[in-house]
């Protein structure tokens, strides 16, 4: 951590973005071409603050530029609310993508060799409701709009997992849309819900050596080929070899089904073409998907994903991106300093130190909790 008394607290956060590399980028994408006074850089920078600050509006987060430590980090007197909307739309959403898969880039590396001992990586979509007469491009039911986030996390083990690629669409996109986005690395076992059943792809997979683990539908037709052997003691109750697939049309490749129950007793049919495995350890790979539950909880809860800044699709799509810089920005400096607090106690210990010199935030930081029990645990569901 070098630099720390030259350094305000929120430029040691954005350090990791402020590089030529991303100056280039923003060049390459002729960003700035016209822009005579909010730059992509300055646009970032204070997009990702309204994410620290939990500002609900532009007129807000035009308000925050009133304050002189601001105004140096940005290089701006002023901005109206009508100039960040222009560029909030303006941006290309890609280039916000590609800073955040560098950023979870980073945060995997730094990370070092997966903790787990399988290479798991969870698939799963979360949906953010929208209001129908303001977002009419996102019309999924009739009163009702919406957009879907669908990620991809990389597990770590003990329920702790890193967001690494992630699509945009609106909420009426079918999951299984995104698999050829989120699934396409051999040796890699990926684990999602039902919702991403699709039979012709599990062939492809299994002809190029993907892994993966899912829960069965109840209209799935399944042929019993093998039964194996479940061992005493396990809380897997059967286990066979099977071939399954819609009336119309059986999968080529059989695979393993595994039954199981979640943790209110509900029967879980799991599938795989994992037979290397123990029928425990398909189980447990399943029940790892509440990892990707509790990173959506969190950004839903303490990133400014719900309140909208725009209407426009890609003013949308671009807060979202926001938001999951934020989420590494965060990580990366949990990492760096290898402190234990929650990302939410640095985020809060940041909010108050914005512009103190950034070595008085890692002395903060570096404190040891004074509160050692964990509390009251929520209790994990199997499903």
């Amino acid at each position: 951590m070098d630099n720390h008394t030259r350094l305000s607290s929120f430029g040691k956060w954005l350090a990791p973005i402020c590089t030529k590399m991303f100056t280039t980028a923003v060049a390459e994408c002729q960003q700035d071409k016209y822009t005579k006074k909010l730059t992509t850089t300055a646009y970032l920078k204070l997009f990702l603050l309204a994410q620290l600050q939990n500002r609900e509006g532009l007129r807000h987060i035009a308000d925050d530029v009133l304050g002189e430590d601001l105004q140096r980090e940005l290089g701006l007197t002023s901005i109206s609310a009508s100039q960040l909307s222009r560029k909030h739309k303006q941006v290309d959403p890609e280039l916000l993508r590609h800073v955040f898969e560098r950023l979870a880039g980073q945060v995997l590396s730094r990370q070092g060799t997966v903790a787990h001992r399988h290479k798991i990586k969870i698939i799963d979509s979360t949906t953010v409701t929208l209001c129908l007469q303001k977002f009419k491009w996102a019309e999924f039911r009739k009163t009702k709009a919406g957009i879907k986030i669908h990620m991809r996390l990389c597990f770590l083990g003990e329920q702790e997992g890193v967001p690494e690629k992630a699509t945009v669409t609106v909420a009426k996109k079918n999951d299984r849309t995104q698999m050829n986005e989120l699934v396409h690395e051999p040796g890699v076992t990926y684990v999602f819900d039902r919702g991403y059943i699709d039979y012709s792809a599990f062939d492809r997979y299994c002809l190029d050596g993907i892994f993966f683990v899912t829960r069965l539908k109840n209209n799935t037709h399944i042929e019993p080929l093998e039964e194996r052997h479940v061992p005493e003691g396990s809380q897997v109750s059967a286990d066979w070899r099977v071939r399954i697939g819609s009336q119309q049309k059986k999968m080529k490749h059989a695979l393993r089904m595994v039954q199981t129950q979640d943790s209110e007793g509900n029967l879980l049919f799991l599938v795989t073409n994992r037979f290397d495995l123990s029928c425990d350890e398909i189980s447990e790979m399943y029940r790892n998907r509440w990892a990707i539950e509790t990173f959506f909880k969190w950004i839903k809860q303490h990133l400014q994903i719900k309140h909208l800044y725009d209407t426009s699709e890609q003013a949308v799509t671009n807060q979202v991106w926001i938001a999951l810089i934020a989420f590494c920005l965060l990580t990366l400096v949990k990492l760096e300093t290898k402190v234990k607090h929650s990302l939410l106690q640095l985020t809060r210990w940041l909010t108050n130190l914005l512009w103190q010199p950034c070595g008085q935030w890692i002395r903060q930081l570096k404190k040891k909790p004074s509160r050692t029990s964990k509390g009251r645990q929520q209790k994990r569901t199997g499903a």
